[in-house]
């Protein structure tokens, strides 16, 4: 994870990133918990050239860590850095859900056999093929990308959330 506090980060790993990188960029956006932030967060990051594609708060009584994907990490990466928000990175797995009865059991027992753990998932603002698809934070991003690849589940790479015309919105 590279750590991001007001805008300086901790390591220069963001050049060894492409776009063909299969994991997809989080970031963790620290925010008070009182009306208006989210909302203050979102007019300073959303444009037209970003697009937010997975979001999820958790809260407490005092603040809330906003938990966001985007259609282009490099781009969400320079606004947030010209926010007054911190925030962290973290490399999650983007995963079309499969054709399967069960969808979810069958990602889940695929990253079981592997022995990779779910920490959270939420659902993602992309469609391919009429699926939907989720992002998952898992303790070994390499393994679990590994071990879905090998068992045919689709991989999102960050290449394709920038192709408008593969997006369900």
């Amino acid at each position: 994870m590279t750590s991001q506090h007001g805008g300086r980060s901790a390591t220069g790993a963001s050049t060894l990133r492409g776009r063909d990188w299969p994991a997809l960029r989080q970031f963790c956006v620290f925010v008070e918990n009182h009306v208006g932030s989210l909302q203050e967060l979102m007019r300073q990051v959303e444009s037209d050239e970003v697009r937010v594609i997975g979001l999820s708060v958790v809260d407490s009584i005092d603040f809330a860590v906003v938990r966001m994907m985007f259609d282009n990490y490099e781009r969400a990466q320079e606004a947030l850095k010209l926010s007054s928000f911190p925030f962290s990175e973290k490399d999650l797995i983007g995963v079309e859900l499969p054709d399967d009865p069960q969808p979810y059991a069958r990602i889940c027992t695929v990253l079981v056999q592997a022995e990779v753990n779910i920490a959270y998932s939420y659902p993602l603002l992309f469609r391919r093929r009429g699926r939907g698809a989720v992002a998952l934070c898992v303790d070994d991003v390499d393994q679990g990308i590994r071990a879905l690849s090998d068992a045919g589940i689709a991989i999102v790479t960050e290449n394709e959330l920038l192709e408008d015309d593969e997006m369900g919105l």
